[in-house]
């Protein structure tokens, strides 16, 4: 079945609409960070680059390091941005443009997050690195999708029943991450956690400025949270939808997060550059050895 031109968006050079990448232009390892200015700071360790390109929040660096071929893109903050970002690197990897078929033969993509995070347990500390096991999404994506075969509905669940859910919300669901991925990544440095994807920065995290949220107690909950051997470890934007849509689509992900700020503690890193240096040089290093 072909494709219709509302349904796959190219731009004039025969690019992918949001992204402005055409196929040959990325890996089958994508690095994703949120700012566009961080790619810079991870591209900037590869041996060479041959792809430079960008539109709007969207940033594509792809190059070589150590002989194995790597794309790096920001994906801009929270779900919403996701939800272009790994529809399109799928396009660009599984559609024939010319055709505007889906292709017989499969492509599965490696996506790596390096992103930053609160942590919401006294013992995380700042500028510590955590892994993102299972992803709780407060954002509502994945329902706009047939995704109940990959849901963790019993954690989710049991979550509802903890916190008194506003059902007035998007439902929360709940996402593991590649196991594969895991065991490249997995290392004495390196925690394992539950993380929250919330939906905004200020009040779905608890934050109050001028607003009040609508559950000022949520936080705490999020800290008494307990599901077998697993508590809720940190709060961020993206990872629950790359979790999701990842598994939808037949790729591979993790989600690696650098804890800046522990909001129980109220300490924030005080050198947040040098913590994020060292998780991208620790990630590129097992990535290509």
């Amino acid at each position: 079945m072909r494709l219709g031109p509302s349904e796959l968006i190219l731009n004039a050079d025969r690019s992918i609409y949001h992204l402005n990448l055409v196929p040959e232009d990325i890996a089958r390892i994508i690095i994703t960070v949120g700012d566009p200015d961080r790619v810079k700071d991870v591209s900037k360790y590869f041996d060479s680059i041959e792809i430079k390109k960008g539109k709007r929040e969207f940033i594509t660096h792809t190059g070589l390091l150590n002989g194995r071929r790597l794309t790096v893109i920001s994906t801009g903050i929270g779900t919403d941005n996701i939800d272009i970002v790994l529809n399109e690197l799928d396009a660009l990897v599984n559609i024939d443009f010319d055709q505007k078929t889906v292709n017989e033969n499969r492509i599965r993509l490696q996506i790596i997050r390096i992103g930053t995070s609160g942590a919401i347990q006294p013992e995380i500390p700042v500028d510590s690195f955590l892994l993102s096991e299972y992803a709780i999404g407060f954002d509502g994506l994945l329902h706009f999708y047939n995704s109940n075969p990959i849901l963790e509905k019993k954690i989710t669940e049991a979550f509802v029943q903890h916190s008194a859910w506003n059902r007035a919300k998007a439902d929360p669901y709940t996402v593991k991450c590649d196991p594969e991925l895991v065991s490249i990544f997995a290392s004495n440095h390196i925690r394992f956690g539950l993380t929250v994807t919330n939906s905004g920065f200020y009040g779905p995290q608890g934050r109050k400025l001028r607003l009040t949220p609508e559950d000022n107690g949520l936080n705490s909950k999020l800290t008494s949270f307990r599901y077998e051997d697993m508590k809720i470890t940190n709060l961020e934007m993206e990872t629950a939808g790359i979790y999701g849509l990842s598994k939808l689509l037949g790729h591979q992900a993790i989600s690696l997060n650098c804890i800046l700020a522990n909001r129980v503690t109220g300490t924030f890193s005080k050198n947040p550059e040098k913590s994020m240096d060292t998780l991208i040089k620790s990630t590129l290093e097992k990535l290509t050895q």
